[in-house]
Parts: C-alpha cells; structure tokens; sequence
C-alpha cells in the first residue's frame, strides 16, 4: 500500500513529471492553492496537499482525491476521502493514496515509453560511470582522492559542453513548432524542455 506523503511523487530521469494527491469539490471543479494567514502581516502561506482541503477554518472540503502530474494530466477515477479517518488517525501520512498513486505510475510507464530510449551500451557505461564515481568516495577520501572526482567531473562537464550545444543548434529551427514532440521524446514537460534547451545553448566549458 502507499500512504499519504508529504512531499510529491517522482520518477528518476521524469523528475518534471512530478506527481501528487489532487483533489476534487463536490461540484466535480478543482480548487485553487489554500491559504494561511501566518500572523506576520501581509505573508501568506499556500498549499495545495490534499489534507489542508478538509472544510476547517472556511476551507473548501474535498470530496474526491485522485492521481495530479505537473505535466497536467489528471487521474481519471475518484477516489471518496473519509475525513472521519483522516481526523480519526491525525495523520495524513496514515491515509492510504495507493489508488492516486497507482495512477499517476501507470501514466509515468506512459511518458516513458514515447520517450527515446539510449543505446543499450551507452546505459552501461553510464551505470559504471555513475558506479565507480560512488566507490572512489569510499576508497580514498583524501585531498587527492576529492581531487580526482572533481576532475572525473570535469571530464564528464566537457563532454556534455561539447555535445549538448551542437544538439542544440540541430533542432534550433524547430523550437517552437516542434517543442511538445522534443518535450515528448525527452520525457519532460514543455516547460522543463525549454529549460533545457536553453541552459545546453549556452553552456561552455574553460
């Protein structure tokens, strides 16, 4: 089972795909951010967890719960909240969220798949990259050996200087008409694509 938490659902490698608990109001709409007076003048706090929408303090009191991606899909079944249970236990933690959640994984498996998907050799050997930069943390932790994962990630930081921008120049005609399937391919929101585009555009190494 996976209960209520309180920070989002992610996916390594979909990090914008962030995923969460949404909830609904009884006439079916979604509501917007709640929020709280914090006793210091004109700053508020907002929040959009599940729990805070319980009808307490002149909330809006949700109804349904059901799976949320930042990518703006919404999970298509509702799932009734039982605030009894919720008030009963005093902890969010200790509701049960797995149908929302067994959603929103399903919908990741998704984006996954119209992902492009690297070379099987090239996943190796940035596994064993990734492998042999975690055992020089545990076989010298030295000035030296500190030394050297910094210049293993300076090797690593020129490559990607290299090769990122001229993937950049490659699609540069197609930015703007071409974005949702660029978005598509690298598993990312629109707006996260963009973002990197922009830093891999720019990015030089000296």
């Amino acid at each position: 089972m996976v209960y209520g938490v309180r920070e989002g659902w992610r996916r390594e490698g979909f990090e914008s795909h962030e995923g969460g608990v949404g909830v609904l109001l009884a006439d079916g709409s979604e509501p917007g951010p709640v929020f709280f007076d914090l006793g210091s003048g004109s700053t508020f706090h907002e929040s959009t967890s599940w729990w805070h929408y319980d009808g307490e303090f002149r909330r809006p009191t949700a109804v349904t719960m059901r799976g949320w991606c930042a990518c703006g899909w919404r999970g298509a079944t509702r799932y009734p909240i039982d605030w009894e249970k919720v008030r009963e236990d005093d902890d969010p933690d200790a509701y049960d969220t797995s149908g929302p959640y067994a959603e929103w994984e399903a919908h990741l498996d998704e984006v996954a798949e119209r992902a492009v998907t690297l070379p099987e050799d090239l996943v190796a050997l940035l596994g064993q990259v990734r492998e042999r930069l975690d055992r020089m943390w545990l076989e010298d932790d030295s000035a030296r050996g500190y030394a050297a994962m910094l210049k293993a990630c300076g090797e690593l930081e020129a490559i990607v200087a290299e090769t990122g921008p001229e993937a950049v120049r490659a699609l540069a005609r197609e930015h703007d008409e071409a974005m949702p399937a660029i978005a598509e391919a690298l598993g990312a929101t629109e707006k996260a694509a963009r973002a990197r585009l922009l830093h891999y555009e720019h990015l030089t190494w000296r």
